[in-house]
């Protein structure tokens, strides 16, 4: 029986939160990588489409992936590997950028977002933030995917991927599955604890209310009981309302397996809610840190996982894209 085929990735713009965590890396971990032909990226070359240090793009790639394994994928259930190791996503993505129009790229919110904050500094903007969708679409596209699990800030390029793949097939002929974004039911979106209205992003500024995969227990436990609450005594679910007691309660859920509508009744106080949220989370990160340990010292293991998953993802989807080049009507190399 064929499986559905899966990818998803992260990019090495920072270090990688709780909310990368049980927002994605947590089902990839425990139902993608065991019902699915899953793949799963560093996206390494997304990160140079804004200011960077280059030595921390490299840092940040490594404790990535290693991160990945030390939360459970497993190299022989999945394949792991760095985008910019497989040529193919680059080939394809100027095959996207010809297919896709200036309109639908400016219309992405990310880029208006981040081209507004790339012009208040020196640098401008860089062209390839406007045109990194359809290397994004290429990522997916090319390795023939059919889910791809995402938050809910990326459902919009999925969207677009699907546009892209229809309208090539449409042209063409027909080369590209079009995919769906799949999302998981709690916690797809793990907010800030000190502005509980923007999503825990790894790439912030302020540190304060963002939980680290590898941040000490000490510095988490603080960070938890610092989480900015609401007006009130009483603990109610109520994301409309009580955005930062709701952030904390669906915390706490996807930590415990619990719903937050009815953890919300077992406590009393904010304190006591927030010393449960604490230890959860706490708990939640011990053995992925104890792993991570234990693979940062023998660096030579992750290299050779993402060696052997890059192979695997080159062989796979090298068919797919040279298809694309023979239906968008390039000569084939001799």
């Amino acid at each position: 029986m064929t499986r559905t085929r899966v990818f998803s990735g992260v990019k090495p713009t920072g270090h990688l939160t709780l909310g990368n965590y049980l927002g994605a890396i947590r089902r990839w971990v425990e139902v993608d990588q065991h019902r699915t032909d899953a793949l799963f990226c560093v996206v390494d070359l997304h990160a140079l489409t804004v200011h960077h240090d280059p030595a921390r793009v490299r840092r940040l790639s490594r404790q990535a992936a290693t991160l990945f394994l030390a939360s459970g994928l497993d190299p022989e259930l999945c394949t792991l590997f760095v985008q910019s190791h497989v040529d193919e996503h680059t080939r394809l993505a100027y095959l996207l950028e010809c297919t896709a129009t200036e309109g639908e790229l400016r219309r992405m919110i990310q880029y208006k977002e981040k081209a507004a904050r790339e012009r208040a500094g020196e640098s401008g903007v860089r062209l390839s933030l406007l045109t990194y969708p359809a290397l994004m679409a290429a990522d997916i596209l090319a390795h023939g995917a059919e889910e791809v699990p995402v938050g809910d800030d990326q459902v919009q390029h999925v969207e677009l991927t699907r546009v892209l793949a229809r309208r090539f097939n449409d042209r063409y002929g027909r080369v590209f599955t079009v995919p769906r974004a799949t999302r998981p039911a709690v916690a797809a979106r793990v907010m800030d604890l000190r502005d509980p209205t923007t999503k825990m992003g790894k790439s912030h500024a302020e540190a304060a209310g963002i939980v680290y995969l590898l941040d000490e227990p000490d510095t988490v436990r603080r960070k938890v009981m610092r989480a900015v609450t609401d007006s009130g005594s009483e603990v109610v679910y109520d994301r409309e309302t009580r955005p930062g007691l709701a952030n904390l309660l669906e915390v706490l859920a996807a930590c415990t397996g619990g719903r937050p509508e009815e953890l919300a009744g077992e406590f009393a106080s904010y304190g006591t809610l927030k010393e449960a949220v604490a230890e959860a989370v706490v708990e939640v990160l011990r053995p992925m840190q104890e792993r991570h340990a234990e693979l940062s010292a023998d660096p030579g293991y992750v290299d050779g996982v993402l060696k052997d998953g890059a192979e695997r993802a080159r062989g796979r989807s090298r068919t797919i894209v040279d298809a694309a080049y023979r239906a968008m009507g390039l000569l084939p190399a001799a």
